[in-house]
């Protein structure tokens, strides 16, 4: 059985990082787009002709302003699809980190671009980078939020289904515990339960997926796992292993 106090604890610290969770990628603020010049300034603008004209005179395509964002960055954030296309045509690096260790995949998944998403992964970038401070990937940060269309493509694209991030958790755990239960988590965790992600796969602290949704009272979640071959507990509890609790006191989630 898991420890109901424990869980309830865990749900409650989670929720109350939720907020905190949309800043943790950074966005170029206007401020910092007004001081742009050259290909970040036009990434930022969606000046295709303007790329093009630097790029012809050498500019260099991986610039990266304050915060480590390249052009390509900078595009996917400002959702300038045509200078994105035209970036990823001319050979910028579709899987640049920017400070907080983001892609242009993860970015697109926590903003619901699913536009853009397709762009830039039919442009190279890849739906396996492990990103952002918590070394987590955008399939993770998608299921966090609930971006069915999102979790769909990254799913197509071979995004990892069981990749464990550093709070412990996997894509279906967060559809779970940091979701509400509601349509668009529930459609999450289906998806990736007929992808094949493992059901059994549980958190720091022994507790599973299926008695998180039981403990949470997410009835169709549950229902969902069961039938998948969920197991009420661990078949062995997690040893040596911080208690997840003790990670989301000082840390912000993947988006």
């Amino acid at each position: 059985m898991p420890d109901c106090r424990r869980t309830g604890r865990t749900l409650a610290l989670a929720l109350a990082l939720v907020p905190a969770a949309s800043v943790a990628q950074i966005a170029p603020s206007e401020a910092e787009v007004s001081r742009y010049t050259g290909l970040l300034a036009a990434a930022a603008a969606g000046n295709a002709a303007e790329i093009e004209r630097l790029l012809g005179s050498g500019a260099d395509r991986e610039a990266r302003d304050g915060n480590a964002r390249t052009p390509l960055h900078v595009a996917v954030y400002r959702r300038q699809y045509d200078a994105a296309r035209l970036l990823l045509a001319k050979g910028a690096n579709a899987n640049a980190l920017d400070r907080q260790r983001y892609d242009v995949v993860t970015i697109a998944a926590v903003a619901d671009d699913v536009p853009m998403l397709r762009l830039v992964l039919g442009g190279g970038a890849s739906a396996k980078n492990v990103t952002s401070p918590y070394d987590g990937t955008a399939l993770i940060a998608a299921a966090h939020l609930g971006h069915v269309e999102v979790v769909r493509t990254l799913i197509a694209a071979g995004a990892p289904l069981d990749h464990v991030n550093n709070l412990g958790w996997t894509a279906l755990m967060e559809s779970i515990v940091l979701g509400d239960g509601g349509r668009r988590h529930t459609e999450t965790l289906r998806l990736l339960v007929a992808a094949g992600a493992n059901v059994n796969i549980a958190d720091r602290s022994g507790v599973t997926p299926l008695a998180h949704a039981r403990d949470r009272g997410y009835r169709e979640m549950a229902e969902i796992l069961e039938k998948a071959g969920a197991r009420p507990a661990a078949a062995r509890p997690a040893r040596n292993q911080p208690d997840v609790v003790a990670g989301l006191t000082t840390q912000e989630e993947e988006s």
